[in-house]
């Protein structure tokens, strides 16, 4: 089944954090934003893992990479005070990918999904993945899914949060441990203007988004 193109507009939603500033989600913009600064801080984001063996893309990925994979999908960006502090990128189809669930039609994935450390457990990346589930339901898909490394359980304690449940296993080419799919029905369940109403602070805990 084939998707209608994405319109190419600016979505905007601001998410206030008090004594923080605003949050603003919107699309990645090349006229205004770096790819350099964005791969910065998806090395920043992936560190951790990378140190504890887990060779992600993301751990080392060059600024070409960063923009291939951004631009080959819809990359948002949650921006505080003009700096970057989360990012995602929403995919349709992947016909190529390993993934079996990438491959379906009726599947939409997120990947190259990082929030900045300093800014991790304030609720940004619950925030991205809420706008990924609307994303999603919004365009007609039957499921939204995404990988995570299958050693890293905090990560996948973190999506079973959010509603997500394992699918599948898949060993990618050229990485060192295997993969776990997740994946959850999308729900456009709430208003965009809502979500700020859900705005909170905590102290911030080394862990990733």
């Amino acid at each position: 089944m084939k998707r209608p193109a994405t319109t190419r507009q600016t979505v905007r939603i601001d998410y206030r954090y008090h004594g923080v500033g605003r949050i603003e989600l919107r699309r990645f913009d090349p006229s205004r934003d770096s790819f350099i600064a964005l791969t910065a801080l998806l090395h920043r984001a992936f560190a951790p893992l990378g140190k504890s063996g887990l060779d992600c893309t993301c751990v080392d990925q060059t600024v070409a990479t960063t923009r291939l994979r951004a631009t080959r999908g819809d990359c948002y960006v949650a921006v505080c005070e003009g700096r970057i502090v989360g990012t995602m990128t929403l995919y349709a189809q992947d016909r190529e990918s390993a993934c079996e669930s990438y491959r379906r039609d009726d599947i939409a994935s997120l990947r190259q999904f990082a929030v900045e450390p300093a800014w991790q457990a304030r609720g940004i990346g619950t925030l991205l993945l809420a706008f990924a589930d609307h994303w999603a339901a919004t365009r007609g898909y039957a499921e939204l899914a995404l990988d995570t490394p299958q050693p890293a359980a905090h990560l996948i304690a973190f999506y079973r949060r959010q509603g997500f449940r394992i699918v599948d296993f898949v060993r990618f080419d050229g990485k060192s441990y295997d993969s776990a799919i997740l994946s959850k029905p999308p729900v456009a369940k709430r208003r965009l203007a809502n979500w700020s109403r859900r705005s909170s602070v905590v102290a911030p805990v080394a862990r990733a988004a």
